[in-house]
């Protein structure tokens, strides 16, 4: 039998970013909000000080930022012919666990979508014509316009630094040409570049391309952000994916957000408890709160007036699924909702290796790099290409780490004393170009819940079935064609492709991507949430998160995933409290 607790306005699910961002914004409302997160506490000076080594076993290879598979995973397929089996060990993708979640161990890449991915399909539609048989690509349901506002807020918030390449509608030399307008500059300027990123630039300049400085949450300087908290300049230690700052220079929960939210009398944090269920009244239209378990296997019912999902993606999708909330959806009879439009991303590289240049590529950051932007979303003419979408390509230096990094040339053994002599010669001297491709919804793609499987509590798990489309691999191999283009250019002594090919392999690291299964939409039959993130059964019910996008655009989500929380949360401010209810009409 569940403990009844004291009500409260809101209760969050999670608490990474889009849960701190919900708990700053709500609690200056107001509201008395209480969060529970799953994993344990994290902060700076305790858990990965300056005085603590960077450990790339402790932190990547046996994964303590990260969910324990032992407890809880998913099962994953490439298509319904297969059967799904556990993913015992993470690979493609990394979901965090704890407080700052996923948000502690990225990268910092801070980019914002380009105007016409918030209406793909009715943009490609208009462009190119009907969209491929099974591509489910729909559009958002809100603009890039309407988005601005919180993208400033967002990167204000971070620190990010960059250069504007529109700014207020006037293009900037240095800056993305293709970007949406920007009301404002970033508030720090870019990082300072190394040779391999002079290198790439000087290539794509030869081809008439313009490379801008990535946006990036690593601090190019000295910062005080608008809530007071302050960050410190980067170091280029190269420590940043996969793990969390120790010198205050990541804008992470912990840097720019918790040393305000946490002293606030009207918020509460309560980790190591995992909920199980969204509670519904007898109508099924009002949500009621949530029950949750502590790490002693005590059972309690959270009463709420407002529940909002801030999990990772897949698990929000997984709770709705668990809580009977929208029907699941069916591939075969394109029948519901909850876990279509499952999507990812897709991404190749290639290796420059230099003769007599040292590229040094452990003096490096999370978000360190120069990037081009030609061939993402619909900047370029897709006609006669057989895809729509695209991605950037960039010269990132995000580190050396010597157990996980380790290029070597074409013909090289795989081990061996010839392998380690060519880990020893190429070390220092190599670099790489990366594509960074959309990801388009296909109806086959999805996420459901397992029949065999289950979590620690028997509880079914989360069923992936996903694959490469022949718009991904139509996509990717221009892309990497585009890339090599300017490998070449870039004065190595040769390349070497890694051409994203075959099936999707859930092992190798990718990106820790992972999108749809709770998408936004213009009404209930295309769509979980409305424009506002508000599910359309159940009104007082959010959904954050990347799980919303309809299909996945060409670049890092973060900072699209924090502007939606932003604009959902100013909704939730100026129109729900005052009427609560649905805030689109059906």
């Amino acid at each position: 039998m569940a403990k009844v607790l004291p009500p409260v306005d809101v209760v969050l699910v999670g608490f990474g970013w889009t849960g701190a961002i919900m708990a700053q914004e709500l609690t200056e409302a107001g509201l008395e909000v209480l969060a529970l997160e799953r994993g344990g506490w994290r902060d700076t000076p305790t858990h990965f000080p300056t005085t603590l080594a960077p450990d790339e076993l402790r932190f990547y290879w046996r994964h303590e930022m990260f969910q324990d598979t032992a407890r809880e995973t998913l099962t994953f397929r490439n298509n319904h012919a297969q059967t799904a089996l556990p993913m015992r060990r993470w690979g493609s993708f990394l979901p965090g666990s704890g407080v700052g979640g996923s948000g502690v161990h990225w990268n910092g890449q801070t980019f914002r979508f380009l105007p016409s991915d918030f209406v793909a399909a009715s943009h490609n539609a208009d462009r190119y014509g009907p969209l491929p048989e099974g591509m489910t690509v729909q559009d958002y349901g809100v603009t890039y316009d309407e988005l601005e506002p919180h993208f400033d807020r967002f990167e204000k918030l971070c620190g990010i630094g960059g250069k504007a390449g529109n700014l207020r509608g006037a293009l900037q030399t240095g800056g993305n040409p293709f970007e949406g307008r920007r009301s404002d500059e970033y508030p720090n300027p870019p990082m300072e570049m190394t040779f391999a990123q002079k290198q790439f630039a000087a290539a794509a300049g030869q081809l008439g391309l313009q490379p801008f400085p990535a946006p990036s949450a690593n601090m190019s300087r000295p910062y005080t952000n608008p809530l007071g908290v302050q960050l410190a300049p980067c170091t280029y230690c190269g420590f940043c994916e996969k793990y969390g700052c120790g010198n205050y220079s990541k804008a992470i929960p912990q840097t720019t957000i918790l040393p305000v939210l946490m002293g606030k009398p009207n918020f509460t944090l309560k980790t190591h408890n995992e909920v199980l269920e969204i509670k519904r009244d007898r109508s099924g239209r009002r949500a009621t709160g949530v029950t949750h378990i502590d790490v002693h296997g005590a059972v309690f019912e959270q009463p709420a007036e407002i529940v909002i999902l801030c999990a990772y993606p897949l698990q929000n999708a997984r709770l709705m699924m668990l809580s009977g909330i929208g029907k699941i959806y069916d591939p075969r009879s394109g029948e519901g909702l909850v876990g279509k439009n499952y999507c990812y991303q897709v991404v190749s590289s290639l290796d420059i290796f230099y003769e007599d240049k040292y590229t040094n590529q452990f003096v490096g950051a999370g978000a360190l790099g120069m990037v081009i932007d030609e061939y993402n979303g619909d900047n370029f003419d897709h006609a006669g290409l057989g895809f729509i979408g695209g991605g950037y390509l960039a010269c990132w230096t995000t580190n050396a780490r010597p157990i996980e990094t380790h290029r070597t040339p074409e013909g090289t053994p795989e081990w061996g004393a010839g392998w380690k002599k060519a880990v020893k010669e190429n070390f220092l001297k190599s670099t790489s170009v990366s594509t960074h491709g959309a990801s388009m919804a296909y109806a086959q793609n999805h996420l459901d819940l397992d029949p065999t499987y289950t979590d620690v509590y028997g509880r079914p798990l989360l069923r992936m079935t996903y694959d490469f489309t022949p718009n991904d691999r139509a996509m990717t191999a221009y892309l990497t064609e585009r890339a090599r283009e300017i490998a070449e250019r870039m004065g190595g002594r040769e390349i070497k492709v890694n051409a994203r090919e075959g099936a999707y392999d859930s092992m190798p690291y990718q990106t820790t991507h992972n999108t749809g299964g709770t998408i936004m939409g213009s009404n209930p039959g295309n769509s979980v949430v409305n424009r506002y993130l508000q599910s359309w059964d159940v009104p007082n019910l959010f959904v954050m998160g990347a799980g919303v996008f309809p299909q996945n655009a060409g670049y890092n989500p973060t900072g699209t995933v924090a502007a939606l929380t932003y604009w959902a949360a100013d909704a939730i401010k100026s129109r729900y409290l005052s009427n609560p209810g649905p805030m689109v009409q059906a």
